[in-house]
């Protein structure tokens, strides 16, 4: 493996474990566009690298850190909860990948980007605005 692709994989790695340990994104957000865009991965490429780095070893860490210190903070994180997103998690990433397959290339990109923007309006409140707007259009 070259020390150019050693390397880039590295600090895709560290951004997407930093993003993650400090606001819980990194896989879909952060390594799948890193991995097509600075590595020529294909879509279906990067996300299903995404989805095999986030198993148990990698988030195990960060995982125990946030339960430790919430336990501190009189906040704990609800392990039954836990167990059901993760099993709705196992099957819906199932189901979800099967469905990923068998879309066209350039129309899982367009849907991951509209999801990114959706996602981005919505934390940012952006949303609101927008939608005062259009309703200030039609009255």
């Amino acid at each position: 493996m070259a020390t150019q692709l050693i390397l880039t994989a590295l600090i895709i790695g560290l951004a997407a474990g930093m993003l993650s340990g400090l606001v819980g994104v990194g896989g879909g957000i952060i390594m799948v566009p890193a991995l097509v865009f600075f590595m020529n991965y294909t879509q279906h490429q990067a996300q299903g690298t995404s989805l095999a780095v986030l198993t148990l070893p990698v988030v195990i860490l960060a995982s125990l850190y946030y339960y430790h210190q919430c336990q501190k903070a009189g906040t704990p994180i609800d392990l039954k909860i836990v167990l059901l997103l993760a099993s709705g998690f196992i099957v819906g990433g199932y189901f979800g990948s099967k469905m990923a397959l068998a879309i066209d290339q350039d129309a899982l990109k367009k849907i991951f980007a509209v999801i990114l923007f959706y996602t981005a309006f919505k934390m940012l409140g952006w949303d609101q605005y927008i939608f005062k707007w259009v309703r200030g259009m039609f009255a």
